[in-house]
């Protein structure tokens, strides 16, 4: 990754804060986007990234990060690890709450795509990798309507647009089940119907995202990688 200019969203906690150590530790540079300012600034004080605070489902705002990051140097990576998660029955989740799912998990995800890919198209050997989830490919865990609309449509959107970018630009998308993070919290004992019998370390899916941002993956384009344990089969 040495070389390499590489926005990460969701930088602040979780698989987004491990992805970004983990590229740093190769040698990438990193623009990193989240909210969170405060944790914010400490991944760019142990990465030595930009801190890029703002609101994914900010359009303007985004556009603006981006153009920061993109003009001192350019972009040829994007990880969209950005996402909340929302748990209730379809019947019990008001129209506020799966708005606001949808527009962190999907639009906001979107909005940074796009913000970034006129500088992406530039550079040769271009990645995006979106985080999606299991519940994306097997949405079979009651509760969580909201979330596996958001994560599905992540999904289609990111098959979508490694067919409309191609061959310049290489999309695929990660599925991860329950990963060892803050967001798993309340869960943690649910690993009877994974495979591998217990939840992912976060450096797991760090691995899986730096292989699809690698040219080691120079022809995979399109796939919905589940890195769920054996969730989604078993």
């Amino acid at each position: 990754m040495g070389g390499r200019r590489i926005l990460v969203t969701g930088a602040a906690a979780g698989i987004g804060r491990c992805t970004a150590k983990l590229l740093a530790e190769d040698g990438a540079t990193l623009g990193l986007l989240d909210r969170d300012e405060e944790a914010l600034e400490e991944v760019a004080r142990d990465t030595g990234g930009a801190a890029l605070e703002v609101d994914i489902t900010d359009e303007d705002a985004v556009r603006r990060r981006v153009q920061d990051f993109g003009a001192s140097g350019g972009i040829d990576g994007l990880v969209n690890a950005a996402g909340i998660m929302f748990r209730g029955a379809a019947a019990d989740v008001p129209a506020a709450e799966w708005r606001r799912v949808l527009d962190v998990n999907l639009t906001g995800t979107y909005i940074v795509a796009r913000s970034s890919l006129p500088w992406l198209s530039r550079e040769g050997g271009a990645s995006i990798v979106n985080i999606a989830s299991a519940q994306g490919l097997l949405p079979n865990a009651p509760g969580y309507s909201a979330y596996a609309a958001s994560k599905g449509g992540v999904i289609a959107l990111s098959k979508a647009l490694a067919a409309e970018l191609a061959p310049a630009v290489r999309v695929n998308v990660i599925c991860p089940g329950m990963v060892d993070t803050a967001m798993a919290d309340g869960q943690r004992g649910n690993v009877e119907n994974y495979a591998l019998k217990r939840l992912a370390d976060p450096i797991e899916i760090a691995h899986t995202i730096r292989f699809l941002l690698s040219s080691d993956s120079s022809y995979v384009t399109g796939a919905a990688l589940a890195t769920d344990g054996g969730r989604s089969f078993h």
